[in-house]
């Protein structure tokens, strides 16, 4: 394949050694990947032309920067990947809208498309999430130096992922296409670097003084310098895991207290999957209210896949004064294939499919404490 857009001269490592850049040809064959093509972009931020285009100059802009260049070789393959699919989404969510093309929700979407690209062909958590965020975040430094709690918002990125690997992404996002702004792209790019390094925030997470210091800065934006005292009288257990990811096995070998489980609560009322779930989780949130009240450790058992149903079970928690510790559990695809079929209430493995595009994997920025438990 002749592309002009792909660079494929070997580069020059600062070391003398040489290094063969990705054929696009290599990975073209990913999911979702070749459905780049003809995808059109606003030519006022993309001038160039459509995604696969966009993307093949990010991608050499990538490879071209020495700071990716001298990065080890998981990271150059991971800030890759995540160039590569940074903008995936963006065929199934383009629109045209009063004469612009837009693409709302890309970042989030293909976020949680990477995620699940990463997590079925095996990568380790670390370097599955580390994807994710780059993607879910790539757009952050050519507007986080004009917002007034940037250094609260670098803080808080900084928990999650590397703020330097961030802004070569960016960077690599910025230069690889032809609008009017670009040179405002690079420039808020540096000032992001600048701003993360002024932080001291760079290439690590930033330092707060607790973890309910931090908990207390994502929940309700305080400043960094503000007291954040640690008033929680227990700890709430959230779990959050696909169906067959170990979540009952977990809490039946570490976990001795209460338990508000919605497939408990469903079995009681006879009430399937595919129906209404509100009386399910009306009845869970009442009993979750009576152990609050009584200031009970308890256990909060569901899949809680996304960041918005987790918030709703630690919002609960946290209104009443709790400490909330999550614990995600994890297994590979074939695994809970097969502890599924074996449920007795077994999730349709269609709908299973339907629950990972939706997953997002919890954070240290939603509860107290984030238990990764690999089944």
């Amino acid at each position: 394949m002749s592309d002009p857009f792909f660079a494929l001269t070997p580069i020059t490592l600062p070391d003398g050694s040489a290094l063969t850049p990705y054929a696009w040809d290599d990975w073209v064959g990913l999911p979702g990947v070749a459905r780049l093509d003809d995808c059109p972009q606003d030519p006022e931020w993309h001038a160039e032309g459509d995604v696969g285009i966009h993307t093949r100059m990010v991608l050499t802009a990538l490879q071209a920067d020495p700071r990716w260049q001298t990065l080890d070789p998981t990271l150059r393959e991971d800030l890759f990947i995540a160039c590569l699919w940074h903008d995936i989404a963006k065929p199934q969510v383009t629109r045209e809208d009063g004469g612009r093309i837009r693409s709302p929700g890309h970042s989030a979407r293909g976020a949680r498309a990477a995620r699940a690209m990463a997590w079925r062909a095996g990568l380790p958590r670390e370097r599955r999430e580390r994807i994710a965020y780059l993607v879910l975040t790539h757009q952050v430094p050519f507007f986080a130096i004009d917002r007034d709690d940037a250094q609260l918002k670098l803080a808080l990125l900084s928990q999650v992922l590397r703020p330097d690997l961030l802004a070569t992404v960016n960077l690599a996002d910025g230069l690889g296409r032809t609008c009017a702004d670009q040179q405002r792209l690079v420039d808020n790019n540096a000032l992001f670097r600048l701003a993360a390094e002024d932080l001291g925030c760079l290439d690590g997470p930033w330092p707060f003084a607790s973890a309910h210091a931090r908990l207390r800065s994502a929940r309700d934006d305080r400043p960094l310098a503000a007291p954040a005292f640690d008033d929680t009288w227990g700890e709430v257990v959230v779990m959050s895991g696909l169906p067959g990811s170990g979540k009952d096995t977990w809490l039946a070998e570490h976990w001795d207290g209460p338990v508000v489980s919605l497939d408990g609560i469903r079995r009681e009322l006879g009430v399937a999957h595919g129906d209404d779930q509100g009386p399910v989780v009306r009845l869970a949130r009442e009993r979750a209210k009576e152990h609050l009240r009584a200031k009970q450790p308890f256990a909060w058992n569901a899949t809680n896949l996304s960041r918005d149903l987790r918030n709703r079970a630690v919002s609960l928690a946290v209104d009443y004064g709790a400490a909330v510790r999550i614990v995600a559990t994890e297994a590979p695809l074939l695994v809970l294939l097969e502890r599924n079929a074996d449920r007795e209430a077994r999730v349709p493995d269609k709908a299973l499919m339907r629950m990972l595009r939706r997953w997002e994997a919890p954070s240290c920025l939603e509860c107290h404490t984030l238990q990764v438990v690999e089944t």
